[in-house]
């Protein structure tokens, strides 16, 4: 559900499911082409969904940070507190482009970011393919 969806009459009735707010952040630095910042926004948009479509009608979408500034690990942690402190049990951060220092975010629930997720995949993928039987190939062993 998104933040503009709601009402005050119907956060108080479903402030019970509601428990889990999520803050996209896009993580733009400034330097990108009107092209490059649309790329950006659309791989947010589709990590996004993969959490935002299972979870419907118990996270609370609120408005994205765009831009990167110095000090958002510390900046976000706060964001954090705060939602907390208004009645969300949970926060989740989500991004698909920006690094995050986590030990700065004691706050956050949970920091998904679509570049830990990527390198997870592909390590795992590798270790499948570097932990099968190697094969030769004439002098050169794979």
């Amino acid at each position: 559900m998104k933040f503009s969806e709601m009402t005050q009459d119907s956060w108080a009735e479903l402030q019970l499911y509601l428990d889990t707010c999520l803050i996209p952040y896009t993580a733009l630095t400034g330097n990108q082409s009107p092209v490059e910042a649309t790329e950006a926004l659309e791989r947010l948009r589709d990590f996004l969904d993969l959490v935002e479509i299972p979870f419907k009608g118990r996270i609370m979408t609120y408005p994205a940070y765009h831009f990167e500034i110095p000090e958002m690990s510390m900046a976000l942690n706060t964001v954090c507190k705060q939602l907390k402190a208004s009645g969300f049990k949970y926060v989740v951060i989500m991004s698909s482009d920006g690094l995050l220092e986590k030990e700065h975010m004691p706050d956050a629930d949970l920091i998904l970011l679509r570049s830990d997720i990527v390198r997870k995949i592909e390590e795992t993928k590798f270790r499948g393919i570097s932990g099968r039987k190697s094969v030769s190939c004439g002098k050169n062993e794979f």
